[in-house]
């Protein structure tokens, strides 16, 4: 029963078992969840994600197991923890429009995994798997932070009579 639950929820409960783009699919469970974490105060959304990044770990590191210890496809627990650390404290993530910016962005990074996320692809086990998304995320987040930053720049300032 816990090695049924466990599978489900590394497998984004079967986002993951898509034939083609399950990471992709299994990160889309990642925006209801980077929705949610917005509407928190800063500093709970740092520690809920905390929380659910290292619980993350060991779901990933369990359902490994039944795939030789590989991080196979299926595998998305990691993608959808993961992604809300690409919009976490960034107010302006609330607008259906940047979110989506943000997971494009992020999805981007987790897929091609440029420098320094293919370096994390040397790490064993549950620690490894959830590591090159999390880098992933958070290169995602200076991307959008610099960027909606220019974008505040760039808006007319409003006078106050």
């Amino acid at each position: 029963m816990l090695d049924t639950f466990n599978f489900w929820l590394a497998t984004g409960f079967g986002l993951g078992l898509a034939p083609v783009a399950p990471g992709t699919f299994g990160s889309l469970l990642g925006i209801p969840l980077a929705w949610w974490l917005l509407s928190r105060p800063v500093g709970q959304q740092g520690i809920l994600m905390a929380v659910l990044v290292v619980l993350a770990m060991p779901v990933c590191h369990v359902a490994a197991w039944h795939y030789d210890g590989l991080d196979h496809g299926s595998i998305v627990a990691d993608e959808y923890v993961a992604f809300p650390l690409a919009v976490i404290g960034l107010a302006a993530a609330r607008h259906p429009l940047v979110i989506a910016l943000g997971f494009g962005v992020y999805r981007f990074f987790d897929a091609l995994k440029p420098p320094p996320i293919h370096l994390t692809e040397h790490m064993h086990g549950g620690f490894g798997i959830v590591l090159d998304d999390v880098v992933a995320a958070l290169i995602t987040w200076v991307i959008m932070a610099i960027g909606l930053k220019l974008w505040q720049r760039r808006l007319p300032q409003r006078s106050v009579e």
